[in-house]
């Protein structure tokens, strides 16, 4: 009889994640019939015992807010890319006992970007400065040449991304928010901010857009991506992350590679079109 294996994405709030589609077709297209994926609401306070009882059984963790920093401590090791943002998202069960932490996030970020063919920029910009523009910076740091311009509401914001710029090894140039519609002449921009924030700036989008990579997926399209298809710009959403952090996710849970990346994409369209 083959051994159970158990995976999950833990967070709050967990209701909405769509990691379980994402996993669960993937182990259907591998023939993993012993592999279950499910998800658990759990906050900080409560990841110290939830990690505590997990058994042999458990292969992995996917980790999202408020969690990719709290876990760190309960790890026995992090890869650099997840030390580099202290972040992790993902967590490898190993069989003797250690816990593995990594970040999926930037590579995943870097592949999307990739697929569409944006694989090297002169510049970029960043919308907002919280959790998910560190691991833009992160992304960047590897994709972009130049300076990185954040957008951002306060002076204690444009100070923490300036930091991260200087431990990432990315020119990072602060602006205020007010003047966010400039960051539409950069060849990238990669907005960060949550559902509605960028709204407003639709109707700033020029004739020639760049790249737009949006980390929302839902809803989809936002007003900021529409307008950016309508002017014939390439738009990266939040969807496409999804799937490119978690086909890495699953290639080192499972130990098998590649992950189906397009049946795992359909599974995930499918659930948003359902919403």
């Amino acid at each position: 009889m083959s051994r159970q294996h158990r995976a999950a994405v833990l967070g709050s709030p967990i209701a909405h994640s769509l990691s379980p589609v994402l996993h669960r077709a993937a182990y259907a297209e591998l023939g993993l019939d012993d592999w279950s994926y499910e998800r658990f609401e759990v906050d900080e306070a409560a990841l110290p015992g939830f990690v505590a009882q997990l058994d042999g059984t458990w292969a992995g963790l996917s980790l999202t807010m408020p969690l990719k920093r709290a876990v760190i401590p309960l790890l026995d090791e992090i890869s650099d890319t997840a030390a580099a943002v202290e972040a992790v998202n993902t967590v490898v069960l190993r069989e003797d006992g250690r816990r593995i932490g990594d970040n999926t996030d930037i590579p995943g970020m870097i592949a999307a970007l990739g697929e569409r063919g944006v694989e090297k920029v002169e510049s970029a910009a960043v919308l907002g400065a919280g959790a998910t523009a560190s691991s833009a910076l992160a992304a960047l740091a590897r994709i972009c040449v130049g300076p990185v311009t954040a957008y951002v509401r306060s002076e204690a914001r444009a100070e923490e991304m300036r930091g991260w710029g200087e431990r990432l090894g990315v020119e990072v140039r602060t602006e205020d928010w007010e003047r966010a519609a400039e960051a539409f002449a950069s060849p990238l921009v990669v907005a960060t901010t949550p559902a509605g924030t960028t709204n407003a700036l639709a109707a700033a989008v020029p004739e020639r857009p760049g790249t737009l990579f949006d980390v929302l997926y839902d809803p989809w399209p936002t007003a900021l991506a529409a307008a950016w298809s309508e002017r014939g710009g390439k738009v990266v959403g939040g969807l496409d992350l999804l799937v490119h952090q978690a086909v890495l996710q699953v290639e080192q849970m499972t130990g098998r590679a590649p992950a189906p990346l397009a049946a795992m994409r359909a599974a995930g369209e499918r659930a948003l079109a359902a919403r």
